[in-house]
C-alpha cells in the first residue's frame, strides 16, 4: 500500500509540473496575440496622419505604453518560470525588445508632456485594469544569471573589509596601565554603590510594608471579613473572564463575515508555499537543462562534423570545380572567385548559371561605384531636400522610429515559425529539441567547412589560371580588390587614452578602492521596499488645469524605466536613448539614498561614492584627483553595471562655497565631471547619480549639463503614509489593533517624511514596548511626542524647490505649454504644450 501512495505522489507531482510548463507557454501565447495586434498598428504599410491635437496624441501614447506594459508582465513571469532552454532563448530576445520599446515610448511621453511623471488613471479604467497592473516589475534574470560572479564579488569585499577591521582593531591606542592604590580604588567605589543600591531596595520595600500596614489600619481591615474579600475577588475576575469570552465571541463572528483576518491568516498560505517551492524547482530545473542543453550543442556539431562534414566538403568542392569549368567553356576564361566580403562561395551555391553570376559579380562593382557617385551629389542636396521636406511635411506629432521594433518582429516571426504549432507532446519535461539543434549547427558547419574549402579553391583556381597562361604565355590579372587589398587601409587612427594604471590588475585597484571608502557595499534594497499608493486623481486634476503633485509609485516607475532597466540589459542600454545621469532631487528623509541602494541592488550594480565629504583629503592634487578618477572608471567599466553616486550634489556646484566648508573643496570635481561624462559611451552600463535636498544653491546652468535627467521627489501623500505607517509597524514586531487608528496618524503625520515616521516607530517600539505588546496595545498618541521632535517639511522648502525645478529646461518647457492653453484654447500641436496649469 506505501509504495502505491508513492506512486501517485510522483505522478501527482509530474502532472503539477506538466500543467506549470502548459501554464507558462499560455502565458508566452497570450502575450504574442497580444503583441500581434500591436505590430499591426505600429507596422503598418499606410501611413497615419500626423495627429495635431497634442492631447489625443498622448492618449494614443500612453495606451500603447501600458498595453506593452502588460506584455511585458507576461513575458518576464514566463521567462522566469519555462524551463525549456530554447524557447527561453527566443523569449529573452522579445523580453529584451519589449523592455527597450518602453523605454523608448517612456522618453516620447516625456518629450510630448514636458514631464516626468505621467497619469493614466483614466486609461486603465477603461482597459479594466488596476494600478497594481502598471507596476514595472524588474526582470529577475538580470541576478539570478550572474549569481555566480555577484556571490564572488560579495565575498572577495567582505574579505577587503575584514581586513580593514583588523588592521583598526591593531592600530587602537595602548591603555594606560593602573597602580595598584588605582584598581583599589576603582573597585571600592564600585562596591560600595552595589552595596549602597541593595540597601536602597531593601529600604523601598520596608517602606512599602508599612504603607501597606498603614492603609489596612485606616480602612479598618480585619481577619474576620475574608469572606467579603473571596466576594469581591470572585466578582473581578467573573467579570474578567466574561468580557475576555464576549470578546473573543465578538472577533470570531468578524472573522465569520470576513471583517477581519484570523490567526490562521497570519500564517504563509499552503498554497503560496506550494507555488514557491515550484519556483525554486523551476529555477533548479533551468540550470540542469542549459547544462544538458550546451553539451548537445558540443557533441551534436561532432557528430554532424563526423558523419556529414566529409560529404559537405566534397560536394562543395565538386559544385565549385564544376562552375569553373561551366564559365571556362561559356566565358572563354576562368572567373573571379567571389570574396567573402561578397559571400565567398555561398553565392555560387545558389541556384544560378554561371552566365547570370559573373553578371551578379560583375553588376556589384558597377553598383560600388555608382554609390561612391551618389554619396558625393546627395551630400550637396541634403540641405536642400530637408528644408523642402520640412515645409512639404504635414504639422502633427508622429511616433519617433523605434530601434527595437525589428527585434521584437524577429522574435515574433521565430514564435509563429517555430513554437506556436510545433508539437510537444512527446517532450514531457520540455527539455531541448534535438532536431532544431541539428538545424542550427547544420547551418553552423556548412559555414566553417565553406570558408575552408574557400580557401583551398581560390589557390587552386589561382594555379589554374597560372596554368592556362602560362600556355598562352601572358601574366595573370589581379582584380581591383586585391589592389585595394594590398594598398592597405586608409583613415586616420584614432587616439586611445592614456591607462594611469596599465600596470596593475583589476583586483589591486578594486581593493584599493574599499580601503579608500570610495567603492561601498549596497545595502539589500528593492523597488517593492520604497512604498508608495498609486495617485488617482492625476488626470482628473490635470483636466481641471491643476497640476498634481506625483505620488512615490510613479517615482518607483520612472527609477525603473530609466535606471533599473537600462543598466540590468546591455541590449536597452545600448539601443535606447541613453541616460548617463540622473539627479534626485527632494527633501530630507524622502528616500533619496535608498533609491540609489535599490538601482544596485535590482541589478547587481558597484557602488562608488564621489559625493564631496567622502572624498574630502582622498588623492590630494591635481594628479591625485585624476588617478582617482580614472581608477574609478576603469573599474565602473569592467565590473560594469555600476552606479556612481554623489551626494549633496550642489555642493560640486556651488555659487558661493561657505566659509565652513572651504577646507573641504566641495567643487573638486567641477571641471572633470562634464569630460568624464562624454567618455560614457552606450556600451558603458555605468550611471552618475546625484541626490541632492538643496538644489537652488546649486548654479543652475552648470548641475542641468551635468545632469540630463532630473527627478522630483515629493513628500508622502496621505494614501502613501497610510501604508507607510502599516508596514513600519509590522516590519518593527509592531502589532496593529482596534486600539491604533493608522488613518488619523496618518493625517495628524501630514508634512512628515518616510524617515522622521521610520525613526519615530523605532523610538517607540523599543524591547520593553515589544514585550508589552500583548497586555498593553499600540495607540497613535504614542508615536505624536516623538514625531513632534523632529523638523517636517515646511511649506517654504517645499516651494523653493518647485519654483528651482520651474527653472530647469523641462520645467520651462512645461510652464510654457501651461501658459499656451491658458492663452489660447484651440491653438494648434506645434505652437504649445498639452495645456496644463502649474
Amino acid at each position: 500500500m506505501e509504495w502505491e501512495l508513492e506512486i501517485v505522489a510522483v505522478l501527482d507531482s509530474e502532472m503539477s509540473k506538466v500543467e506549470g510548463n502548459s501554464t507558462y507557454n499560455m502565458m508566452w501565447n497570450d502575450a504574442h496575440l497580444e503583441l500581434e495586434n500591436i505590430l499591426i498598428q505600429e507596422t503598418s504599410e499606410k501611413p497615419h496622419s500626423p495627429e495635431k491635437d497634442r492631447m489625443v496624441f498622448f492618449q494614443q501614447l500612453a495606451t500603447l505604453y501600458v498595453r506593452y506594459i502588460q506584455i511585458f508582465r507576461r513575458l518576464e513571469t514566463a521567462y522566469d518560470q519555462m524551463v525549456h532552454p530554447q524557447k527561453r532563448r527566443v523569449l529573452q530576445l522579445i523580453l529584451d525588445g519589449v523592455m527597450g520599446r518602453l523605454v523608448e515610448l517612456k522618453n516620447d511621453m516625456v518629450e510630448k508632456e514636458f514631464s516626468e511623471y505621467h497619469y493614466m488613471d483614466d486609461i486603465i479604467q477603461d482597459l479594466k485594469l488596476t494600478p497594481g497592473d502598471l507596476e514595472i516589475p524588474t526582470p529577475r534574470y538580470f541576478i539570478r544569471e550572474r549569481a555566480k560572479v555577484l556571490q564572488e564579488r560579495a565575498k572577495m569585499l567582505s574579505r577587503i573589509l575584514e581586513k580593514i577591521e583588523k588592521k583598526e582593531t591593531i592600530t587602537v591606542t595602548a591603555v594606560r596601565t593602573l597602580s595598584v592604590e588605582e584598581a583599589i580604588k576603582f573597585i571600592q567605589i564600585a562596591e560600595r554603590a552595589r552595596q549602597g543600591r541593595l540597601r536602597a531596595k531593601f529600604m523601598k520595600e520596608i517602606r512599602e510594608n508599612e504603607e501597606k500596614q498603614r492603609l489596612f489600619k485606616e480602612k479598618g481591615i480585619r481577619n474576620s471579613d475574608q469572606n467579603e474579600a473571596a466576594v469581591q475577588i470572585q466578582r473581578f475576575w467573573k467579570g474578567f473572564i466574561q468580557r475576555k469570552k464576549t470578546k473573543r465571541e465578538r472577533d470570531d463572528e468578524m472573522i465569520f463575515l470576513g471583517m477581519c483576518y484570523g490567526p490562521e491568516d497570519s500564517q504563509p498560505s499552503p498554497t503560496l508555499i506550494t507555488a514557491k517551492s515550484a519556483e525554486i524547482h523551476n529555477h533548479q530545473q533551468q540550470d540542469i537543462y542549459e547544462q544538458e542543453f550546451q553539451q548537445a550543442l558540443q557533441t551534436t556539431k561532432e557528430k554532424l562534423l563526423e558523419m556529414e562534414g566529409t560529404n559537405m566538403r566534397e560536394n562543395m568542392k565538386n559544385q565549385i570545380r564544376q562552375w569553373f569549368i561551366e564559365c571556362r567553356n561559356l566565358a572563354g576564361t576562368f572567373p573571379d572567385y567571389p570574396e567573402e566580403e561578397d559571400g565567398g562561395s555561398a553565392l555560387i551555391f545558389q541556384e544560378k548559371n554561371p552566365a547570370q553570376l559573373q553578371t551578379e559579380l560583375a553588376a556589384k562593382d558597377t553598383e560600388k561605384e555608382a554609390k561612391n557617385r551618389k554619396k558625393q551629389e546627395s551630400n550637396k542636396q541634403n540641405d536642400g531636400i530637408k528644408s523642402r521636406a520640412a515645409e512639404e511635411e504635414e504639422p502633427g506629432l508622429k511616433l519617433l522610429p523605434s530601434c527595437f521594433l525589428p527585434q521584437i518582429i524577429d522574435g515574433h516571426n521565430v514564435y509563429k515559425t517555430v513554437w506556436q504549432h510545433r508539437d510537444e507532446t512527446a517532450n514531457f519535461h520540455q527539455k531541448h529539441d534535438l532536431e532544431l539543434i541539428k538545424e542550427e549547427k547544420r547551418k553552423e558547419i556548412e559555414t566553417e567547412i565553406r570558408q575552408q574549402v574557400d580557401e583551398l579553391m581560390r589557390e587552386e583556381l589561382k594555379n589554374l589560371k597560372l596554368a592556362v597562361d602560362k600556355d598562352k604565355g601572358g601574366r595573370t590579372k589581379t582584380s581591383k580588390k586585391q589592389k585595394k587589398k594590398k594598398g592597405g587601409k586608409s583613415g586616420k587612427k584614432k587616439k586611445k587614452e592614456k591607462d594611469l594604471t596599465s600596470d596593475r590588475t583589476i583586483e589591486s585597484l578594486y581593493q584599493e578602492l574599499v580601503e579608500q571608502g570610495i567603492l561601498k557595499q549596497a545595502n539589500n534594497a528593492t523597488l517593492k521596499d520604497y512604498l508608495g499608493e498609486y495617485s488617482y486623481l492625476g488626470t482628473t486634476l490635470r483636466q481641471t488645469d491643476i497640476e498634481p503633485m506625483p505620488s512615490l509609485s510613479d517615482v518607483r516607475q520612472v527609477i525603473s524605466l530609466n535606471a533599473v532597466l537600462p543598466l540590468g540589459s546591455a541590449c536597452v542600454h545600448e539601443n535606447a536613448p541613453l541616460v548617463k545621469s540622473i539627479l534626485l532631487v527632494g527633501p530630507k528623509g524622502v528616500g533619496k539614498k535608498m533609491l540609489v541602494h535599490v538601482i544596485c541592488t535590482e541589478t547587481g550594480a558597484n557602488l562608488f561614492d564621489l559625493s564631496p565629504l567622502n572624498i574630502a583629503g582622498k588623492y590630494p592634487g591635481k594628479s591625485g584627483l585624476q588617478m582617482m578618477l580614472h581608477m574609478v572608471f576603469k573599474v565602473a567599466r569592467q565590473l560594469q553595471p555600476s552606479v556612481v553616486w554623489i551626494d549633496d550634489a550642489e555642493k560640486t556646484f556651488y555659487k558661493k562655497v561657505p566659509k565652513e566648508e572651504k577646507e573641504l573643496d566641495p567643487k573638486r570635481l567641477k571641471k572633470d565631471l562634464p569630460k568624464i561624462l562624454k567618455s560614457i559611451k552606450s556600451e558603458d552600463r555605468v550611471l552618475i547619480v546625484g541626490t541632492s535636498q538643496q538644489p537652488y544653491e546649486a548654479d543652475l546652468k552648470s548641475l542641468c549639463k551635468i545632469y540630463n535627467k532630473i527627478i522630483l521627489i515629493p513628500r508622502p501623500d496621505y494614501a502613501t503614509r497610510f501604508v507607510i505607517w502599516s508596514q513600519i509597524i509590522k516590519n518593527n514586531h509592531g502589532i496593529i489593533t482596534k486600539n491604533l487608528d493608522i488613518s488619523s496618524l496618518a493625517k495628524i503625520s501630514d508634512g512628515y517624511t518616510q524617515g522622521s515616521m521610520i525613526q519615530a516607530v523605532k523610538t517607540v517600539l523599543n524591547e520593553r514596548r515589544l514585550d508589552q505588546m500583548m497586555t498593553r496595545p499600540l495607540t497613535a498618541a504614542e508615536f505624536l511626542a516623538p514625531l513632534a521632535k523632529m523638523e517636517p517639511v515646511f511649506k517654504e522648502e517645499e516651494e523653493a524647490i518647485k519654483s528651482w525645478y520651474a527653472k530647469t529646461p523641462l520645467g520651462k518647457k512645461r510652464v510654457k505649454a501651461a501658459v499656451g492653453k491658458e492663452g489660447d484654447e484651440h491653438h494648434s500641436a506645434g505652437k504649445g504644450g498639452s495645456g496644463d496649469k502649474k
